[in-house]
């Protein structure tokens, strides 16, 4: 009988063994031993990828560029999308000028953007380093911050503090151990937005204690009030005399604002330093976008009428859903975004699991999206909704929660 065969244990990097499992694997641990009704339709409110239906011309320009499929591209990306991008931060927020050549980076959607940020700006041989976020989050924060060597700080977002970070709750003592700060406007999942005068206020901490600002913007172009569009941190840093815009380095993306998140395109812009660090990382990560994407993303980024009507389809579910849920849910319409944040009677795990049960939709419990502190965890009896699907099964799925919370 041959022997067993013994396999040593591989080396892996020890950090990995830092991560938690992603909010999507806990859920569906936690919905697997239900049995959904058969009769109703399954409803996904879990997930922030938009059902509204791709720009035809978005389509069009990608099928007409698929030569370019035959040449490698550059990390760097084209001028002609690089162009697109700084005369529609121009015209967005207010700037006179960007240079597009040193302060903008194209990336394959601003997930692996936000995660290789960590990698590139904090410093491994600060062994105290910390990397400072808001709670709940964007889990990708928490691990760039653990990958790249530094330990998160979570900053609780509750409705006492209006889901925003309160900056001046943070000591002295972590603001001179953070190396880099992510914040998220409008916030996810909370759709909170940071005013002027709280991003200024974080601007002068960055230079007064030398760490970057990173701004997931990804939600920016949806906002309920057509009139108050969310400021972004170039343009306050801009107004502050910023004109480099130090230590600011801004995220956005063609996901929400376009409805195409299998594009996976979108940009990073501000400090030219910062960005001149990280477009050497990227060159060595190997994220060069493709050049249909390039030409299928600068198109997008020059066309404003399809992300109004994306608004408009936004606001008319908002308003109907919030009409039915509002007598049963304790909830409030949010100034941007589209996910909905109810605070829940019972625990969130426990109406997650109730409402898969009885009605057949899935919400994701806040507690997944946020971690325990001293002061708890902001997340718990909350629950994220998206409302990402058209407007029929938004209200279907409404009805049903009232049907059973009534």
């Amino acid at each position: 009988m041959s022997a067993l065969l013994v396999l040593e244990p591989i080396l892996m990097n020890p950090d990995l063994n830092s991560l938690q499992a992603y909010p999507f694997e806990k859920l569906r641990h936690l919905k697997a031993d239900i049995q959904a009704p058969a009769d109703l339709e399954p409803i996904f409110l879990s997930i922030g990828e938009p059902k509204h239906s791709v720009p035809e011309f978005i389509q069009h320009t990608l099928i007409e560029h698929l030569s370019g499929l035959g040449r490698y591209p550059l990390t760097k990306g084209s001028d002609s999308l690089r162009e697109a991008i700084a005369a529609w931060l121009c015209q967005r927020y207010g700037l006179p000028a960007i240079d597009a050549a040193q302060q903008i980076l194209p990336v394959n959607g601003t997930r692996e953007a936000l995660f290789a940020i960590a990698q590139a700006v904090v410093d491994r041989s600060q062994a105290d380093a910390l990397v400072c976020m808001p709670n709940p989050f964007y889990q990708i924060y928490e691990g760039g911050a653990l990958l790249a060597g530094a330990q998160p700080y979570f900053l609780n977002c509750t409705a006492e503090n209006d889901f925003l970070p309160d900056l001046d709750a943070v000591p002295a003592a972590i603001w001179q151990r953070c190396q880099l700060f992510y914040i998220c406007s409008p916030g996810n999942p909370t759709g909170a937005v940071m005013d002027t005068a709280r991003l200024q206020r974080l601007i002068n901490l960055a230079e007064q204690y030398d760490f970057v600002i990173a701004a997931d913007e990804c939600y920016s172009e949806i906002y309920r009030d057509e009139q108050q569009p969310p400021p972004g941190l170039l343009q306050v840093a801009h107004e502050m005399g910023r004109t480099g815009f130090q230590h600011c380095v801004s995220f956005n993306s063609l996901s929400k604002r376009s409805n195409v998140p299998g594009l996976r395109s979108g940009f990073v812009a501000g400090d030219a330093k910062v960005l001149q660090q990280f477009l050497l990382y990227r060159t060595y990560h190997g994220c060069a976008m493709s050049l249909p994407v390039q030409a299928a993303s600068a198109a997008a980024w020059q066309d404003e009428a399809h992300v109004v009507e994306n608004r408009g389809l936004y606001r008319e579910k908002f308003t109907a859903v919030y009409e039915i849920l509002n007598p049963v849910l304790k909830l409030s319409l949010p100034p941007a975004g589209f996910f909905l944040w109810p605070e829940t009677a019972m625990s969130d795990t426990d109406f997650t699991r109730e409402l898969f049960a009885k009605a057949h939709i899935t919400v994701l419990p806040g507690s997944y999206l946020s971690r325990d502190t001293e002061q708890g965890n902001p997340g718990s009896q909350h629950v994220r909704m998206a409302l990402v699907a058209e407007l029929k099964e938004c209200v279907t799925a409404a009805q049903r929660i009232a049907d059973l919370l009534a």
